[in-house]
């Protein structure tokens, strides 16, 4: 690699890595996420690296290891280039068969493409599957086209194009405010506008500021950010460099988990070869800007990933979390201003910069603007990584994209935000996908996690089981949090085992009240969340619970159908 000192050699390098390739070469790409891994994608790899040796098709026939493609329900999942036929379920044992009718012979293999399992129509192509036409894949798109080892294949799709224009055609001021025109609000669970907090860290006192990606993500249910980033962290590398210029940061860290060790080794690729390139360190593309990063890891807990928590972890400290009133964008990191934001949202950034901020603003609703994506799970058809403009009906998540319940269950409700969310009832199932909507019915959007809920699904278990997490990971460093969790969860258990009494919804109303209004920090003020969501829609759950001592989902092992705690309680 030589290093690229100007916008010109960067355009002139785009063209040399666009010439070498050719159009209509065929190549196959492998869904790298880590559930078509989990599932074995490494033994389908290993069939078509072998198949191809023996048919002497190096030359003619390329392999790529990409991120996720997102359609996680369906792995391992491959996609045969230019024509993008795609297959899913793969098995070593499809290979030859592959190799043979569909890359040589280009016809398409009916049993491996995706089959409608209520019309029995089927798509053979990326671009006609529902779960993938249904969406809109502005962030997550190239995912199945690039490799997220090579910075040739981000620049060969436009990569640090924006990161040009920023610094050779906007001042620091230009990128802030088109940032604040575009209204991009932060995904990691807040949707506070980000404009405005780089705003403010860039206006406090002090001339060293640090940028943070929070790529902690430890929210049970929630895996997006770990797609984004794991194939395709050029994007969000680019994004936190732009917003570093915007700010006035020379250093910037990336703050991720200890337990994925190829989201790891990928961020490490890319800021070898982007520092390599010149695209980070000093004078980066002749422009007199320099900045650099280093990568954190988590020590395992759930509080390590709250803001403050975070930059004490990065400072060397326990990750708690410090109080509110300090302002971590005017005191974060060793007391100097540090913006945090997540991967997404850093993502976000290169294409409002390309595409210009009214462009971005015009995608979305009225105060959640762009597209969001989100970890679809639970009782579903489809489940995956999904990318929806803002304002889109739950609904057409749960049926459009994801299918619908199996089993043909009936849909009870969907839940946000995982154990600091809350539940929806299936009555509300046309709500839009917006950051006010959501928190307004009692279920913040958080980082994204959706989780879909049957008719066997007990809500009082549930509210339980979020609870449970909670009291294990609070920091317990405030009283409010460690021991109103543990009351609170104390109460429901009993609930759950035919024991509850009345008075017990009181009592949890007043614990949930105490625990949000006194607790250091988001973990503690949003844990009541489950319980007061649920009991808001499904009321009659808990009193059938302590009432009838019957659990009506029959879930509750404790508790029988026709009511009355069992014998051997």
């Amino acid at each position: 690699m030589a290093r690229i000192s100007s916008v010109a050699e960067l355009e002139e390098l785009r063209k040399d890595i666009l010439s070498k390739r050719e159009p209509g070469k065929p190549w196959i790409a492998f869904c790298g996420g880590i559930g078509c891994l989990c599932l074995g994608n490494d033994r389908v790899i290993s069939a078509f690296a072998e198949e191809i040796r023996k048919q002497s098709l190096e030359a003619k026939v390329g392999l790529r290891m990409t991120g996720c493609h997102g359609f996680c329900e369906k792995g391992p999942s491959v996609v045969i280039y230019p024509e993008e036929v795609c297959y899913l379920e793969v098995t070593p044992e499809d290979v030859p068969e592959i190799i043979a009718q569909t890359v040589v012979g280009k016809k398409v293999i009916d049993r491996l493409v995706y089959t409608d399992p209520k019309t029995g129509e089927k798509a053979a192509h990326l671009f006609e599957i529902p779960f993938y036409r249904n969406q809109t894949r502005f962030l997550i798109g190239n995912n199945p086209r690039i490799n997220p080892r090579s910075i040739d294949d981000y620049l060969a799709a436009g990569g640090y194009s924006a990161l040009a224009k920023a610094l050779f055609e906007m001042s620091p001021e230009q990128v802030l405010a088109e940032i604040k025109k575009a209204n991009l609000r932060g995904r990691g669970g807040g949707g506070f506008p980000a404009g405005l907090k780089w705003e403010t860290a860039r206006n406090a006192p002090g001339e060293e500021k640090y940028v943070i990606v929070n790529a902690h993500e430890g929210e049970p249910g929630a895996f997006m950010d770990r797609a984004l980033f794991t194939g395709n962290p050029h994007c969000v590398l680019e994004g936190l460099i732009i917003g570093a210029y915007a700010i006035g940061a020379h250093q910037g860290f990336i703050y991720t988990r200890h337990d994925n060790p190829q989201l790891r080794e990928n961020i490490d690729i890319a800021l070898a070869q982007a520092k390599e390139y010149g695209l980070l360190g000093e004078n980066i593309l002749g422009s007199g800007f320099n900045f650099n990063v280093e990568v954190h890891l988590d020590i395992g807990i759930f509080v390590s990933g709250e803001s403050s928590a975070l930059m004490r972890s990065i400072e060397g400290k326990a990750p708690e979390p410090r109080p509110k009133y300090i302002r971590t964008s005017v005191s974060g990191i060793w007391e100097k201003p540090s913006n945090l934001n997540n991967v997404e949202t850093w993502a976000n950034v290169p294409m409002i910069i390309n595409k210009g901020s009214a462009w971005y603003a015009g995608i979305g609703t009225e105060r959640s603007k762009g597209t969001k994506l989100i970890s679809l799970s639970g009782k579903v058809c489809n489940t995956g990584v999904v990318e929806v403009p803002l304002g889109t009906p739950l609904k057409e998540i749960v049926y459009g994209i994801g299918g619908g319940i199996p089993n043909g269950k009936k849909l009870k409700a969907v839940h946000f935000g995982g154990p600091m969310g809350g539940s929806l009832p299936e009555s509300l199932i046309d709500t839009p996908l917006d950051f006010d909507a959501l928190a307004k019915l009692g279920a913040p959007m958080g980082a994204g996690a959706m989780l879909v809920i049957d008719e066997d699904t007990c809500m009082v278990d549930l509210a339980r089981h979020f609870l449970e997490f909670l009291a294990g990971e609070s920091c317990g460093k405030c009283v409010p949090c460690r021991e109103g969790i543990r009351q609170m969860l104390k109460i429901l258990t009993r609930i759950t085992k035919g024991k509850g009494k009345e008075g017990d919804l009181e009592l949890l109303e007043e614990l949930a009240g105490v625990t949000r209004e006194a607790a250091l920090c988001a973990l503690g003020r949003s844990a009541p969340n489950p319980f007061l969501s649920t009991l808001k829609y499904f009321r009659d759950e808990y009193e059938a619970h302590i009432k009838e001592k019957r659990c009506p989902a029959l879930s509750c092992k404790e508790l029988s159908a026709s009511g009355g705690a069992k014998k051997n309680e």
